[in-house]
């Protein structure tokens, strides 16, 4: 009797058929009727580029600056730290003296890091 209620057949997966013939259905009806239902009228305006209601100036293949690229890595870098400190404060009693040390040393290097990325100014956009 247990092997029949673990045996999967086809009639199970029916329902999730279903939800998918009508998340694909819904999806090529709402393109086909926004193409359909539209407007047509096809102007200078609506044809350029929206750039959040800027006025588009210039090439838009002009090269970033490295420092911008820098900043979002690092940025990346020190957010992850967060990560890592909050499963070790919701444990923080479980893991004694030890893992407060450990927690110490793990600050320490990312503020050793810190320092150096200030010390190597990666962070002055002035240069």
């Amino acid at each position: 009797m247990d092997s029949e209620m673990t045996q999967n057949i086809p009639v199970d997966y029916v329902p999730i058929l279903i939800q998918l013939g009508v998340a694909v259905g819904f999806g090529v009806v709402t393109i086909i009727a926004t193409h359909l239902l539209g407007p047509k009228v096809r102007t200078e305006n609506k044809l350029t580029s929206f750039e959040s209601g800027v006025e588009v100036v210039g090439n838009a293949r002009q090269p970033f600056s490295v420092k911008y690229f820098l900043v979002a890595i690092l940025f990346v870098i020190f957010d992850i730290e967060v990560i890592f400190m909050y499963p070790w404060a919701v444990n923080f009693r479980e893991f004694g003296m030890q893992g407060l040390i450990e927690m110490f040393i793990f600050m320490g290097l990312l503020l050793l890091g810190f320092f150096y990325v200030i010390k190597k100014k990666a962070l002055d956009w002035d240069e």
